[in-house]
């Protein structure tokens, strides 16, 4: 069966960096898109960044320039790189995937049939 599982989160002071995981396993598909989603005590869950099989790849108006999603299809990962972290940003972080081939991509919850349990990012 699917499995992601995230790590990578943590605490740091706002203007500091953090790269996120994503350990995909059991996940076949060919085509595909995935996503980081993130939720903030007392808000609603939110897409932050989504890249397909094709490289392609589309953010979230509050993370352009910031954050960087990528893909290691050697590791079987999906990576998020986090720059210029603002207080803001500190959320609980998911990462998601579909066997969909999204394009544009898409970073609304339902898009995506898989999940991870999240890990935590924490700006003070």
């Amino acid at each position: 069966h699917v499995q992601l599982v995230e790590s990578g989160g943590g605490s740091v002071q706002a203007g500091g960096s953090l790269r996120l995981s994503c350990a995909v396993s059991g996940f076949t598909g060919k085509t595909y898109s995935m996503a980081w989603f993130r939720r903030a005590p007392g808000k609603e869950r939110e897409g932050v960044a989504s890249i397909n099989d094709l490289g392609n790849t589309g953010y979230a108006d509050s993370v352009k320039g910031r954050f960087t999603i990528s893909k290691d299809n050697a590791k079987n990962t999906l990576n998020l790189q986090m720059n210029n972290l603002k207080s803001e940003d500190a959320a609980m972080y998911y990462c998601a995937a579909t066997t969909n081939r999204y394009s544009p991509l898409q970073l609304f919850q339902s898009a995506y049939a898989y999940w991870g349990q999240g890990t935590q990012v924490t700006v003070s």
